[in-house]
């Protein structure tokens, strides 16, 4: 049985006709593009030939989290943070039942797989809202191993404490090593110094008063979007040669960023700068970064034996911070991005954007090291502590190992293992989104656009399609694309999430071999929600 039948979505449709968004999607749908709950959708799930059925329930609720310290009242998975992490095995179905205990209407995304289109998650799109008291099953095959993970895609709901990990594990594991540790990295304000919806709404408002110049992090003086002229000194404009621009590793001396001294604007973060990021590194003032929920001065602790093989699965869940990983005393072996295997690459340090998964191994030493995730620009950090010596004195809070400061693998180095590798071809067609946008309208869109849900980029169904996402902004964009793995630029790494740097062009190939209608986001939330969002759909 699908998750969604299609006398439930007709029903919703004509439910939410008053609304409108549903409504114009489903008659779009019918009369264009494949249905979520069409024949095709249901032919692509029965080739991934569904095995054994898994139950999971979900239970989204308000609750307090206790961050190792300070205890906030929030929105989760059942009563802990991260969720409980949801783990098969690849061909197996996930069945999971989503009960709605929330003021306000939910849905969840499994971010990263290729599933069956009407469990994707995106209200309006493929599926209605889960109204507060409601209850849905999502049903989908997981038919790829890897790092995943799921949360909402309603609002800015990412933002809270609704997310947890998704692990497809392999049955035919090539790697070898003794232990595994999912490590979920987060920035967090709800319960703090505000809620998303406030901050979100700061940030609108903040716009529509055209208060810029004082207030946006790095002086850049409300970041304006660039000229139509092409890339900046900073960013690649060539497509194929543009991998995301984060392979190198510039002067790391940053200035301390400050909250908005005005009592106004309490959510803006001023002076985020980042080489890394091409400049601006964010906008929304975080009072604490998590490493699997937990604040630095109360770290999560990982014992093991010296000499363990560790493999660590990083998972960014935050709405507006990059993270700059490393672990202290140890250089980390890169084996998978976003679920799919890479040729094996050795670094100290990794960039990962909102939305992306890094699988690396490491040996791991005699003593007690930290784990720290530095807050892209944000001169703050996330940290959890990996202990082999009981006796060993854990460093401080605040210790920054040098690893952050050596090597670090960008997008280049990532070569996909050959198991993946998509086949070369040309592409049959070229999807040209343009990101555009600037902190001070706060019109953060593509192709000069705010989200249209009945604006849909058309593809047909075993074509080669290339997007190419050309960043016009000054702002850097984590580029989400759902229900699809794409090969990135010039390495062919398989990725479903990937960096734009402001004045840089990224292509990305895919297959289209999953019908549906399908979003493509920037994974910052708040540029989301602003409107950097459109579709891809699979012609009928």
């Amino acid at each position: 049985m699908p998750s969604i039948d299609r006398r439930f979505f007709l029903r919703a449709g004509l439910a939410a006709a008053a609304g409108g968004a549903l409504a114009s999607a489903c008659s779009r749908e019918s009369t264009d593009f494949v249905r979520p709950t069409g024949d095709e959708v249901r032919a692509a799930e029965a080739a991934r030939r569904p095995g054994r059925v898994r139950e999971f329930h979900l239970l989204a609720q308000e609750g307090h989290a206790d961050l190792g310290g300070p205890a906030v009242r929030t929105w989760m998975y059942g009563d802990r943070l991260p969720g409980e992490p949801i783990r098969v095995r690849a061909g197996e179905v996930v069945r999971a039942r989503l009960t709605n205990r929330l003021p306000q209407d939910t849905t969840v995304h499994w971010h990263g797989l290729a599933l069956r289109n009407d469990a994707d998650g995106v209200p309006g799109v493929t599926q209605p809202a889960i109204p507060a008291g409601g209850e849905l099953v999502y049903e989908f095959t997981a038919s790829h191993p890897g790092t995943y993970w799921f949360h909402p895609h309603h609002g800015p709901q990412l933002d809270r404490g609704l997310y947890a990990p998704l692990i497809v594990e392999d049955p035919a594991e090539p790697l070898s090593y003794d232990e595994e540790w999912v490590v979920v990295l987060d920035d967090w304000l709800d319960g703090v110094t505000g809620t998303p919806d406030e901050v979100l709404a700061e940030l609108t408002s903040m716009a529509a008063m055209g208060h810029a110049a004082s207030t946006p992090s790095g002086g850049h003086g409300g970041h304006g979007a660039m000229s139509d002229g092409g890339a900046s000194d900073g960013g690649a404009a060539d497509g194929d040669g543009a991998d995301g621009g984060h392979g190198g590793h510039g002067d790391m001396a940053m200035p301390t960023p400050t909250p908005s001294a005005s009592a106004k604007w309490p959510h803006m973060m001023m002076n985020a700068e980042s080489d890394l990021l091409g400049g601006d590194a964010g906008d929304v003032y975080y009072p604490h970064f998590l490493v699997n929920g937990k604040i630095p001065a109360s770290p999560e602790t990982r014992t093991a034996k010296p000499g363990t093989r560790l493999r660590i699965r990083l998972i960014n869940a935050g709405g507006d911070t990059a993270f700059r990983v490393a672990l202290g005393g140890h250089a980390m072996t890169v084996t998978h991005t976003d679920g799919y295997a890479v040729a094996p690459v050795e670094t100290d340090a990794l960039l990962i954007g909102m939305g992306e998964r890094y699988d690396v191994l490491v040996t791991l030493k005699d003593g007690v090291f930290p784990l720290v995730a530095l807050a892209e620009g944000k001169r703050a950090l996330g940290r959890a502590l990996v202990r082999t010596a009981a006796s060993a004195r854990a460093p401080r809070a605040d210790v920054r190992p040098a690893e952050l400061d050596g090597r670090l693998v960008g997008y280049d180095a990532l070569v996909p293992a050959d198991a993946v590798r998509l086949a070369g071809k040309t592409p049959d067609r070229t999807i040209t989104l343009t990101l555009t946008g600037s902190m001070a309208k706060y019109d953060w869109a593509i192709n000069g656009k705010a989200f249209d849900p009945k604006v849909v980029e058309p593809v047909r169904p075993g074509e080669r399609v290339r997007l190419s996402f050309v960043n016009r902004s000054l702002m850097w964009h984590p580029m989400h694309l759902h229900g699809h793995t794409f090969a990135l630029g010039r390495s062919g790494a398989r990725k479903d999430t990937a960096i734009v740097l402001p004045g840089a062009t990224v292509n990305a190939d895919f297959e289209a071999d999953n019908p549906g209608l399908w979003m493509i986001h920037c994974h910052n939330v708040y540029h989301a929600e602003a409107g950097m969002m459109t579709l891809l759909g699979y012609q009928a």
